[in-house]
């Protein structure tokens, strides 16, 4: 008898189908007797006979935020949830709490944020962000040009810089492998990895104070936990280098913003890519709009579109293998809860 399975999560359809494309879904009816409609907050009493028998969740971005009592009544049944995005933080405690298991396509996710910080990363070694700034809002454009330029003749670009990354999770670890088709001496901060970790990608460890006095570039990607909140502040910001990069793609909250200001406006050859802020959007009066070493993008690092497929895609996989008895790749424990973004 195959098991039963549902679709659970309140992201809007359109969204919902980004992430589960039909080819997926296909496959997923041949591990599992699955309805096509999607189990909401809305409708979860309509639903009671269904989860009463269900032993498997397949989600997305805006997973119910259930509680143990929940769980016991409406899906006494379940083993596993199969989470096709990234953080379960929000979710997955009391799941875990009653011997569910978790998995999670964080490092599906991890993919298109590590390319969109590869990408930052050489582009704006060369100076490209603010070249093209330059460029553009200049009134005399071939000054403007040749001003462009000069200002990329000032840099090291991309042939044996320091490249400070802040976390090796999922993401750091696919950013470092990927560092390593390029000649650049990469740093790491992070507490929890292994020596022998770092070596594998031919980087070495180090403090935050050291990445933020030595490299050219520095990229975020500390986990968002309450015990990062607020860790980058001015002490950090004021020992950037001279025409320094500070990108961030994870979480604006690790950020002191007031402090990455002032440093900014202190040494306007510094620059920041901000991918996130804290808060998300910033404020309508922060300076962060207006200041000119400032470039912000709307939180498209992570997956979208086409990328989302990815995600369900790795989850699907998972299921298979953990209907078959075989080890899967991406459970999430309690343990590492602690430590994983």
């Amino acid at each position: 008898m195959r098991p039963t399975a549902v679709y659970m999560t309140d992201t809007n359809s359109v969204t919902f189908h980004d992430v589960y494309p039909d080819s997926t879904m296909e496959k997923i009816r041949e591990l599992c007797d699955i309805p096509d409609g999607v189990i909401t907050s809305a409708n979860l009493e309509e639903h009671r006979a269904l989860l009463a028998e269900t032993e498997y969740i397949f989600s997305t971005w805006g997973m119910l935020s259930l509680t143990e009592e929940q769980i016991a009544d409406y899906l006494p049944r379940l083993k596993a949830v199969f989470y096709a995005a990234g953080s379960v933080q929000y979710f997955a405690r009391p799941f875990l709490n009653k011997g569910i298991r978790v998995f999670s396509a964080w490092a599906a996710n991890a993919v298109p944020v590590a390319e969109y910080t590869i990408a930052q990363i050489i582009l704006s070694g060369k100076g490209m962000f603010r070249d093209m700034r330059m460029m553009r809002e200049a009134k005399e454009k071939h000054a403007a040009r040749a001003a462009a330029a000069a200002y990329t003749h000032t840099l090291p670009c991309n042939y044996g810089v320091k490249v400070g990354l802040l976390g090796a999770g999922m993401i750091g670890r696919l950013v470092m492998k990927m560092l390593m088709d390029y000649d650049f001496e990469v740093l790491v901060y992070d507490p929890f990895v292994d020596d022998g970790v770092l070596a594998q990608y031919g980087a070495r460890r180090a403090s935050l104070e050291e990445i933020f006095s030595e490299c050219q570039i520095i990229s975020n990607h500390i986990a968002n936990l309450p015990t990062t909140v607020g860790m980058l502040d001015y002490a950090l910001f004021s020992r950037m280098k001279d025409n320094a990069v500070f990108i961030n793609t994870g979480r604006g909250a690790q950020v002191v913003e007031d402090d990455l200001i002032r440093a900014l406006r202190e040494k306007p050859d510094r620059t920041a890519l901000l991918d996130v802020t804290w808060p998300e959007p910033p404020a309508e009066d922060s300076p962060l709009w207006e200041l000119d070493n400032v470039f912000l993008t709307p939180h498209i690092a992570g997956s979208l579109k086409n990328e989302t497929a990815r995600m369900s895609a790795y989850m699907e996989e998972e299921c298979r293998k953990f209907l078959a008895g075989e080890p899967c790749s991406y459970e999430v424990s309690m343990k590492m809860l602690e430590t994983m973004a």
